[in-house]
């Protein structure tokens, strides 16, 4: 512990927001972010991507400063965490070795941490799909770590271009992973759930137009009303 600096486990994120945000998807809660200006709507690099897409990841952010494909401050990170929480590892990107292989992944998953996020390469592709953690990074190296530190944990990073804050919230699915910061948490969800409200309206929507199709009816106008308007603009 004394080369890494390390700071306390934010508080987690209340549990009746978690379960608001499980029934949205991170593309709707990067539409709320950007329909309120946040700064890159809270989306990491689209190189970031999930080892098994059928996995969806929400928790609170706990994060690794490192670089250079050095994961002792992983390590620590990691047998320091507790249920509830996202392991975000801001790596810098490397490609030369990997972060982590199955072996971490498994104490992540046993000591039950909502996910993983490296920016950076892993190794043992497989046996971290296989494991019921939701695991993100940007390729995959066979070559293995460094163990030398320092690092930082629990502190503000900046990990696949998006800053984030230990405690922010950090989604994830097949399309990439969302961070939104805590303290707008609720005014993004509140966006994001009336985005999902616009789109099941459009879904119901679209599938009368089929249904009308498909019965020989008149055709309703299937275009959007924004988008009506803005051609009505010109």
């Amino acid at each position: 512990m004394s080369s890494t600096n390390y700071h306390e486990l934010p508080e987690l994120i209340p549990d009746e927001l978690i379960e608001r945000v499980k029934a949205l998807s991170p593309a709707q809660l990067c539409d709320g972010m950007a329909s309120l200006g946040i700064e890159r709507n809270g989306c990491m690099d689209a190189s970031l991507m999930p080892l098994d897409e059928s996995k969806f990841m929400v928790g609170t952010a706990c994060t690794v400063d490192t670089e250079d494909g050095d994961n002792f401050p992983v390590h620590v990170a990691i047998y320091q965490g507790k249920p509830g929480y996202v392991l975000v590892v801001a790596g810098k990107g490397y490609t030369e070795r990997a972060y982590m292989g199955d072996l971490m992944g498994s104490a992540a998953d046993a000591i039950g941490l909502s996910g993983i996020v490296v920016d950076g390469y892993v190794r043992d592709k497989t046996g971290l799909a296989a494991l019921d953690i939701p695991i993100y990074a940007k390729g995959f190296m066979q070559r293995s770590p460094l163990k030398k530190g320092p690092g930082e944990i629990n502190t503000v990073v900046t990990c696949a271009g998006v800053k984030v804050h230990p405690g922010d919230l950090v989604v994830g699915d097949y399309d990439g992973v969302t961070v939104v910061p805590r303290d707008r948490l609720e005014e993004v969800l509140e966006a994001a759930e009336k985005k999902g409200d616009y789109e099941t309206k459009r879904r119901a929507a679209i599938a009368e137009y089929r249904r009308c199709k498909a019965e020989g009816r008149e055709l309703p106008n299937l275009a959007p009303g924004w988008v009506t308007e803005m051609l009505e603009g010109k």
